[in-house]
């Protein structure tokens, strides 16, 4: 950092309003993008969904908690897997802090995994979180939503350049072939009149949103200093 420019309070100043101007006109244009979000059609979903939570096997419906919208993240956990997946695992610190601020606002959340409860919950308990998560065994809901994959889909990818895979694959107790049956998502749901609507979803690097960190990271002057490409280096909590 030692080479970085030096100046006076007063180049800093200037500097800093021309940013300010570029960061204004980002603020300005994310509020147009929320609302194309919120202006997306509905899906209508007929399908039977079955959840196994803490409260019983529930449907997709009765998930919202007597709320009128539903916020999932798509927890990477796979039945093969030992533990969650560490990059969501990341992201899953900052979700109980924001739990009763989003059901204040007519929202539940929950995270989902196609691992079995138990497991889930056996992990929860490792990690000291909170928040509301449900195990979709069993069910088409992941793969409907492409979180989920089957062997033959993911097949072709394992011959190709795995990246950082087989080490999360190792941190997770499974193989790069198990670990990428499973992805990353984020999505969200209405209940109107009785019936489950499909509003919203994202994945990739529109889940960056859930690494509260990672803002503050943004402002500091090595920023995220992750390479290129970026190293996935994220560990669970207490393995740092």
């Amino acid at each position: 950092m030692t080479e970085h420019k030096v100046g006076t309070r007063e180049e800093w100043a200037s500097a800093r309003d021309e940013l300010l101007a570029r960061e204004k006109e980002l603020t300005r244009a994310n509020d147009d993008v929320a609302r194309q979000r919120r202006e997306l059609p509905w899906v209508r979903i007929d399908e039977d969904y079955r959840f196994e939570t803490e409260d019983g096997t529930r449907t997709l419906a009765e998930l919202f908690d007597g709320r009128s919208q539903l916020v999932v993240y798509h927890f990477m956990f796979g039945p093969e897997y030992g533990a969650g997946c560490p990059v969501c695992s990341a992201g899953a610190d900052t979700f109980d802090g924001g739990v009763a601020h989003m059901n204040a606002r007519d929202i539940t959340f929950t995270c989902v995994s196609r691992a079995p409860l138990e497991r889930l919950q056996v992990y929860k308990q490792r990690m000291g979180w909170s928040f509301p998560w449900a195990s979709s065994a069993g069910s088409d809901f992941n793969f409907d939503f492409q979180v989920s994959h089957t062997p033959e889909q993911i097949a072709p990818f394992l011959d190709g350049e795995l990246g950082p895979v087989p080490r999360l694959a190792a941190d997770c107790g499974t193989d790069p072939a198990g670990y990428m049956t499973e992805a990353p998502g984020l999505s969200a749901f209405a209940l109107d009149d009785g019936v489950v609507h499909h509003t919203y979803s994202t994945s990739a690097r529109g889940l960056e949103i859930i690494l509260g960190f990672y803002p503050f990271i943004d402002r500091t002057p090595k920023g995220r200093n992750e390479g290129v490409p970026a190293e996935v280096w994220f560990r669970r909590h207490d393995e740092y």
